[in-house]
């Protein structure tokens, strides 16, 4: 009887969260690379539309990446200023005189902010608007791109008759925050967004990443352009739902793929932890539908799933150790696979539980910020409803 002790039983139902995560959620921590495709015999026309405010400091390395773009098709560049505060739109025009592309490059003065959108959204509208291309591939202006991207990517596309196909790039992870933070952060967006699951027709989950989104342009027209998603803050998900709901051909269900990619890159810096923690913050509570009950529910999971197996054996039998130990194997385990893709010492996966702690944080600022009416910042703006 010894054995069916509080600490016995809060461990094994740990473990078996863990086991749960590990063999029924999808396999979301095996890493889904994007994969080479045939290339087709014609290749569609292609707008890259670049949203951008106050980048004039990323510009210089991330357009050029844009400019010189090994694509057979027909292709452009529109850049959207959303009415930067520095020279984001004069650093455009050097940068494609510098490159000699100006003729591959578009930049447009974003209209003001129309009520009930969120401003990303309504300057990927005003590039949208400008476009007539088959395709749109949305991208940031902090990535830096492969000159083979657009042509793998749309090769894929065409392949898979994709209707929107998303790469989730790899993010800057060279400082201890990055290192703790960052592979942590595509961790737990696999674990609420499998990827399998994503790219499974029959399955209800949708995502996408907006660094990289390739989107037909018929599947966006279905959906009734970018006003389905006008005032969303999480505009990659919202257009990925969007899209697999009812964004495919005569009304059927839309296709789309979400993978993993080394060969796309951000350039944005997260030089301490509190870089990364106001990024998390800005979506987390957005995430959870701004309700308290989910946000008491997820801080409670969270805590019971990653200290429950350090805790117990700091008082536990040496059974209840055994056991708690198993499940803080089991976390590790399927954490190691993101810290190898990232290049890492596979030890850095026993550090989960420290950037659970602090997601919990940037979680419960992201839900102070919104009490205080100042949810979703991001660039001088509180966008949150």
């Amino acid at each position: 009887m010894d054995a069916l002790t509080p600490s016995f039983i809060l461990a094994s139902l740990a473990l078996l969260g863990w086991l749960y995560l590990a063999l029924m959620r999808g396999a979301f921590w095996r890493i889904l690379l994007d994969p080479h495709a045939p290339e087709p015999d014609n290749w569609p026309s292609v707008d890259i539309i670049v949203p951008a405010r106050n980048e004039a400091d990323m510009l210089p390395q991330s357009l050029p990446s844009l400019l010189v773009q090994d694509y057979p098709g027909p292709w452009r560049v529109l850049l959207v200023d959303d009415h930067s505060a520095d020279s984001t739109y004069g650093v455009a025009h050097r940068v494609a005189r510098e490159t000699n592309k100006s003729d591959r490059l578009t930049v447009i003065n974003a209209p003001d902010l129309p009520a009930g959108w969120s401003g990303k959204v309504a300057t990927m509208r005003a590039g949208a608007q400008q476009s007539s291309s088959d395709y749109i591939l949305f991208t940031d202006a902090d990535i830096a791109h492969n000159d083979q991207s657009l042509r793998r990517l749309m090769a894929r596309t065409v392949y898979d008759n994709l209707d929107l196909n998303s790469l989730m790039v790899k993010l800057q992870c060279s400082t201890f925050a990055e290192k703790l933070l960052i592979p942590a952060f595509v961790f737990f967006f696999a674990m609420l967004y499998p990827f399998r699951l994503v790219n499974k027709p029959t399955s209800t989950v949708a995502a996408a990443a907006g660094g990289v989104m390739l989107v037909k342009r018929k599947a966006l027209q279905n959906i009734g352009g970018l006003e389905r998603i006008k005032s969303a803050l999480i505009d990659d998900c919202a257009l990925a739902r969007a899209i697999k709901d009812n964004g495919g051909n005569f009304g059927a269900q839309g296709r789309i793929r979400l993978s993993l990619t080394d060969n796309v890159h951000s350039l944005r810096p997260y030089p301490t932890i509190a870089h990364v923690l106001r990024m998390i913050s800005r979506t987390a509570f957005t995430q959870l539908r701004y309700s308290y009950l989910f946000l008491l529910g997820t801080v409670l999971g969270l805590v019971f799933l990653f200290f429950t197996p350090i805790l117990v054996p700091l008082w536990g039998s040496p059974t209840e150790s055994l056991v708690a130990y198993a499940a803080l194997l089991v976390m590790a385990g399927i954490y190691a696979p993101i810290i190898y893709f990232y290049g890492f010492c596979v030890v850095w996966a026993l550090t989960l539980p420290v950037a659970a702690l602090l997601y919990i944080h940037a979680t419960l600022v992201s839900a102070w910020n919104y009490a205080r009416g100042k949810g979703g910042q991001w660039k001088g703006r509180s966008q949150a409803p």
